[in-house]
């Protein structure tokens, strides 16, 4: 199933995107009502299955063109980025590879849907572009281990962790980089993890005004999935709605010759083959 979040009409809902050209809706807040308000609460309550024999008995009579997407957890009680995890990208920050992952937080509020534009704060004029992969977390824990996680993933979607990079550099901490109001883009739609094989390898590729900028594939993760999952739930319970952004590879704007910095009126995009594409334009604040 392709899930979304969305305001339709002033009210916030979320449905599955469907019809050959994956441009209908059926809204799933209609049919669920209060045993499940939002995404993440459906995810919660474990009612994917419920929600996919659902739609194959509806009606998808809302076009897609006629929301306003979100983004698709609005509501995340946490986001665990992992940074340092493609060889290609350690080596060009001339960094070393670390045995365990490098963590960093995002907050909801700095997120922006598929279709929105990531905001340049008039702070700094180094917005960066990191094309990456998300996982939504279905079934929580603490301690999940490696061979069981899988199992705890509800799905996957895009994700560009924009960054104010002077501000993200200034000091040993990252958070006010990675967290200006609306630089990172997540969308468009989750995929559920019974459309992706466990371990299947995706292509992610991030472009910038249609030029090729990044572009891997998630078997050269230096975590794998299951080993950020066993690892971030080490420290702190994970639950669903919860989600962990993978690591970005190769080829961002701050370590190109001359750097490439986003600036107003850019359109970048993030791709991955098994998901969608994840457009946003670039505007100042």
């Amino acid at each position: 199933m392709k899930l979304i979040s969305y305001q339709h009409n002033g009210i916030d809902s979320y449905g599955a995107v469907t019809g050959d050209r994956a441009d209908r809706v059926t809204d799933l807040r209609s049919i669920f009502g209060s045993r499940a308000t939002d995404l993440k609460a459906l995810i919660a309550a474990g009612l994917l299955d419920e929600a996919a024999a659902s739609i194959a008995n509806a009606d998808a009579t809302l076009p897609l063109s006629e929301v306003q997407l979100l983004p698709v957890i609005p509501n995340p009680g946490k986001i665990v980025c992992v940074g340092l995890n493609y060889g290609e990208h350690v080596r060009e920050t001339g960094r070393e590879i670390t045995e365990k992952p490098t963590l960093f937080l995002r907050v909801a509020e700095s997120q922006v849907a598929h279709g929105d534009d990531i905001v340049l704060p008039p702070e700094s004029s180094k917005l960066d572009y990191e094309g990456e992969i998300a996982i939504v977390i279905g079934r929580g824990g603490r301690r999940i281990g490696e061979a069981d996680a899988w199992n705890h993933i509800a799905g996957y979607a895009c994700y560009n962790d924009g960054s104010i990079r002077d501000w993200q550099t200034a000091t040993p901490q990252w958070t006010a980089g990675k967290n200006f109001w609306r630089t990172g883009g997540f969308g468009p739609w989750m995929i559920t993890r019974d459309d992706i094989k466990d371990n299947q390898v995706m292509t992610l590729i991030t472009r910038l005004n249609g030029r090729e900028m990044q572009r891997t594939t998630t078997d050269k993760l230096i975590h794998s999935i299951p080993r950020q999952i066993a690892h971030i739930s080490a420290f702190i319970p994970l639950a669903a709605g919860d989600v962990i952004v993978t690591g970005t590879p190769g080829g961002v704007g701050a370590k190109r010759t001359p750097p490439v910095w986003m600036k107003p009126g850019d359109i970048v995009e993030v791709e991955v083959d098994a998901i969608g594409v994840l457009r946003n334009g670039v505007c100042a604040e």
